[in-house]
């Protein structure tokens, strides 16, 4: 219980900023939800349950078939690290989001399947960052890697509905204090988790 809580934690923790996060997919939940109605952000924000799930099955197999590879991981762990990090400043740089910009023409369920896919934010992420966690949850015992899953979904998909809510109800929260905020505390998280995983990339490579 105690190792399905942790990497159900690292889950949440990565999903939420990752959720909050401006991006491709937000950009749509929000010109959906301003243009259209409440409904028509959440389903685009739902995109990633229907769009991921290849993409884990691939970086999955990949990864595990590397898992001997010590140094190749170390790599990876630290391009994650570096990811993460950027991650972070971004998220401590952030000063919400004008609503102007991101005013788009009208964005269909199939339009947020699409921008997922084509965006490379979710490859870059589970290649370097989802992918070694996922390694980890499974050769850590049996319920790990679903609650790793289901904790960084819950979080990703819940956090761009919230979004979508908040703007239909006042358009103001995009650019008011609390998304900011809430923002700029999830970067420093990011940067303070993006050492963890440095850690990691040093004791494979074996310099620590």
């Amino acid at each position: 219980m105690g190792v399905g809580f942790h990497f159900l934690a690292t889950g949440i923790l990565l999903g939420l900023p990752s959720g909050l996060a401006p991006g491709p997919l937000l950009a749509l939940v929000i010109s959906e939800t301003l243009r259209h109605d409440i409904a028509a952000g959440i389903k685009v924000a739902m995109a990633p349950l229907l769009t991921d799930l290849p993409l884990l099955l691939v970086t999955f197999f990949i990864l595990s078939k590397l898992a001997a590879f010590h140094a190749i991981l170390g790599i990876i762990s630290l391009a994650g690290g570096c990811v993460i990090l950027f991650m972070g400043i971004q998220g401590l740089r952030s000063k919400g989001i004008a609503l102007d910009a991101e005013l788009k023409p009208p964005a269909s369920m199939a339009k947020g399947i699409l921008a997922n896919v084509l965006s490379p934010h979710p490859y870059l992420f589970w290649f370097s960052v989802g992918g070694p966690i996922m390694i980890q949850a499974h050769q850590a015992g049996t319920g790990a890697l679903p609650a790793f899953i289901l904790g960084f979904y819950t979080m990703l998909v819940g956090a761009k509905i919230s979004i979508a809510i908040m703007t239909g109800k006042s358009k103001a929260f995009l650019r008011g204090k609390a998304y900011r905020y809430a923002l700029q505390g999830f970067g420093l998280v990011l940067c303070g988790f993006s050492l963890f995983l440095f850690h990691d990339g040093l004791v494979l490579l074996k310099i620590i």
